[in-house]
């Protein structure tokens, strides 16, 4: 057990001493274990002598003697002084030799406790946003173009925005064609905003049979370095032009789309935005809870977790330079306050969740792999990376678990109503 104990706040600093016999004790152990499968010649097995397993095996025994013992000490403490690891332990042997007394000392930080949080004193606004039937038109002329004929036009139809060009392209930068800046019958949307800035405007007004060229700017952060900022020429050949026929919105497009008629395809459509309105201001509250846990909480932090959390942000940070080559400078004294933020509100959304028995389901899990594979064209990959990598899956269960307990916090906070409009819900709506 520690013999000696030095405290200051959450870091703790022990020493203490395992006696050789009760190490070689516990050594035997692990022996007598081990040697019940060994295969050693000239014996059988289950049947090598302690002796035998002494000469060949007893250093590594004594590794891992160790590790129990400082293991067994480690929670008899913890649970003596009802207190809980924030991390790893720093362990020093202190130059111990085989067959000698074993003295240690151990660093480690301990979770806080965490305060009562009057969570009846605290105020969130909730917006509300009414539904402009305006969106229910853009949905339903979006279900019409969905569904709609691109058809070729004769030679005397001049292109317009949101007609389909089929092109030839070829790109220079001053007399040099370069790679990447040529293609074949390529159908371009006008109007999409896919090219560069400036080309699809320069196809519109052109008919089948054209032939001409588009002068465009790249953009200076454009993702090619010998492209990003320079003047380019394109030679371009117009194949024909395709102009769709968006189909008439009747109950026979509705029931394409799953609804019994056009009445029922707009209730619908409400209904969804109706969601997404509720569902962004419900995010919006869990940020302003975040904000006000954050600074009316008062909780020390473990030195380890916001070094390992302020670790994991500078990597990132380069990382994310390496992939885009970018330069972004990295700001320690910021990021070591955002770091300190989020340890804050991870332990405060831990200690909560667990107090107030939130638990995320099976259910929550699929639904939340559900929801993101449905975003990629491939919904396959995104099951087969959760399969494969179950620390995905436990930090998506971590963030799952923060949404809910926030989602349980904000049915005791006061909630006050605020109208607003519908794209004031969208402008941050995501947590923090």
């Amino acid at each position: 057990m520690f013999t000696k104990e030095k405290i200051k706040d959450l870091h703790y600093s022990v020493s203490g001493k395992i006696a050789a016999d009760e190490l070689q004790k516990v050594a035997d152990e692990v022996l007598i274990e081990f040697g019940k499968t060994a295969k050693m010649p000239g014996f059988r097995t289950g049947h090598i002598p302690l002796s035998v397993l002494r000469q060949k095996y007893n250093a590594s025994a004594y590794g891992e003697a160790i590790d129990k013992a400082l293991n067994n000490d480690l929670n008899n403490y913890l649970t003596e002084k009802k207190i809980r690891l924030a991390g790893q332990p720093k362990v020093d042997l202190a130059g111990w030799e085989m067959g000698k007394d074993v003295e240690y000392s151990m660093e480690f930080d301990i979770l806080p406790t965490l305060p009562n949080i009057d969570l009846d004193k605290m105020t969130v606004t909730k917006k509300i946003a009414k539904l402009d039937e305006k969106e229910v038109t853009t949905a339903l002329e979006n279900i019409r173009k969905s569904r709609s004929t691109a058809e070729k036009q004769d030679e005397t139809y001049k292109a317009k925005s949101g007609d389909v060009a089929v092109i030839n392209f070829k790109g220079f930068i001053g007399k040099d064609a370069f790679e990447g800046g040529e293609a074949t019958k390529h159908h371009l949307i006008l109007g999409s905003g896919s090219f560069i800035p400036g080309f699809e405007d320069q196809v519109i007004g052109h008919k089948a049979g054209d032939k001409f060229d588009v002068n465009v700017k790249f953009p200076a952060d454009y993702h090619a370095d010998n492209l990003a900022g320079k003047d380019a020429r394109f030679e371009v050949f117009v194949h024909e032009v395709r102009k769709h026929i968006l189909p008439e919105m009747n109950d026979e497009l509705a029931k394409e789309v799953g609804q019994e008629s056009v009445e029922k395809l707009k209730e619908h459509i409400r209904e969804i935005i109706q969601n997404q309105y509720a569902e962004a201001a419900q995010r919006d509250m869990r940020n302003e809870l975040l904000d006000i846990l954050a600074d009316k909480v008062k909780l020390n932090l473990p030195e380890t977790l916001v070094e390992q959390e302020l670790k994991m942000a500078k990597a990132e940070h380069e990382n994310h330079n390496a992939q885009h080559g970018h330069d972004h400078k990295w700001d320690e004294k910021k990021e070591a306050k955002d770091a300190e933020r989020r340890v804050k509100l991870g332990l405060i959304l831990a200690e909560w969740g667990s107090q107030n028995k939130i638990e995320v389901t099976r259910d929550d899990l699929q639904q939340a792999i559900w929801a993101e594979a449905s975003r990629y064209p491939d919904p396959k990959q995104v099951f087969e990376f959760y399969n494969k990598n179950q620390n995905a899956v436990a930090m998506l269960r971590g963030v799952i678990f923060e949404r809910k307990a926030l989602d349980a916090m904000l049915t005791h906070v006061k909630q006050k109503e605020k109208s607003v409009p519908a794209d004031e819900l969208f402008k941050q709506a995501s947590v923090k």
